[in-house]
């Protein structure tokens, strides 16, 4: 299961916690668990060290860590099993309450997962099919062009070829090839570049804030788990960023427009958006394409959309 967030709210609407979808299960930090069980922090502390100790469970493979917002080191999370722990030993109903939520949401992803890849194999059968059947075409294209002048655009369309008939072999690259120290602008840079987008696209709702999710678009690049960067290349970094912005939907208007942007932004600022002869890394078109292929992506094929991006960035 790719990392997915939900909103879990209480039944009787007290209470609502961001649930982290991950390794099959659900993960809370220790303030979401006192939250959830409307308890001090002292008292879940507590009963997380005795559940540890008394080894009802084992803390290596039942606790992970992730960097977060507002936050200078890694924060703890707890799974599923210490969550309903801690819900025996605090006494709360909720702790019920959120078990069957939870079950029955990880009974879900998995439904939809068996249900989407049935599906995605069907179509990839068919779709091989025509993609083997254009590379002959192509190949024998080539072969006869080999000393004519259009030889070099032949090659060219067979690069891109190449990069489907990855994506149906689910061959696509999943690490950038540009591995250094990123420069992480930060979100008032980004605004700047949005601001400097005003005139052209001067509506009353363009690039107007909806909520924070830009702020945690941008920090999420840059994070890491375990001492070790989420997106270790300049090239996963650009894609993450692309995505989220585009697909958070943060402004009430102007979000592809807005992700472009600072793709781009974030690419020229790690001397990444032009090639050794000074060309654009992607055209106008190609940027167009991707933009939209993203917006267009259903949440589940969020790895396939970043794998394509990476994919382009790494071959170009």
């Amino acid at each position: 299961m790719e990392n997915q967030i939900e909103i879990y709210s209480t039944p009787d609407g007290d209470t609502s916690i961001a649930v982290q979808f991950e390794r099959d299960t659900v993960w809370l930090n220790q303030s979401q668990i006192a939250e959830l069980f409307q308890r001090d922090r002292t008292v879940i502390t507590k009963h997380l060290n005795n559940v540890f100790k008394e080894g009802e469970l084992e803390k290596e493979s039942n606790v992970h860590f992730l960097h977060i917002a507002n936050s200078d080191k890694p924060v703890a999370f707890y799974n599923l099993d210490v969550i309903i722990s801690v819900g025996y030993r605090v006494k709360s109903q909720r702790g019920t309450q959120f078990r069957q939520w939870a079950t029955q949401r990880l009974k879900d992803y998995l439904v939809q997962g068996y249900a989407v890849n049935e599906r995605r194999l069907a179509e990839k059968q068919l779709q091989l099919q025509t993609l083997k059947t254009g590379i002959r075409i192509l190949s024998r294209a080539i072969e006869a062009q080999a000393e004519s002048t259009d030889n070099e655009s032949l090659i060219r369309f067979a690069a891109g070829l190449e990069i489907l008939d990855d994506y149906d072999h689910e061959a696509l690259d999943i690490k950038g090839k540009t591995i250094r120290e990123a420069i992480l602008p930060t979100v008032a840079e980004y605004l700047e570049v949005v601001a400097s987008m005003q005139s052209t696209f001067s509506t009353d709702v363009f690039a107007k804030p909806k909520d924070r999710s830009f702020e945690g678009s941008v920090a999420q690049i840059g994070q890491s788990f375990g001492g070790q960067e989420l997106y270790p290349s300049i090239e996963e970094k650009a894609a993450t960023l692309l995505y989220l912005i585009v697909k958070n939907h943060s402004f009430v208007d102007g979000n592809k427009r807005i992700g472009a942007a600072c793709f781009l932004y974030f690419l020229e600022r790690n001397k990444l958006l032009f090639t050794a002869d000074n060309q654009t890394i992607l055209s106008n078109k190609a940027l167009v394409s991707l933009t939209l292929f993203v917006a267009s992506s259903k949440p589940e094929e969020m790895e396939t959309v970043r794998k394509l991006t990476i994919s382009l960035l790494n071959r170009t």
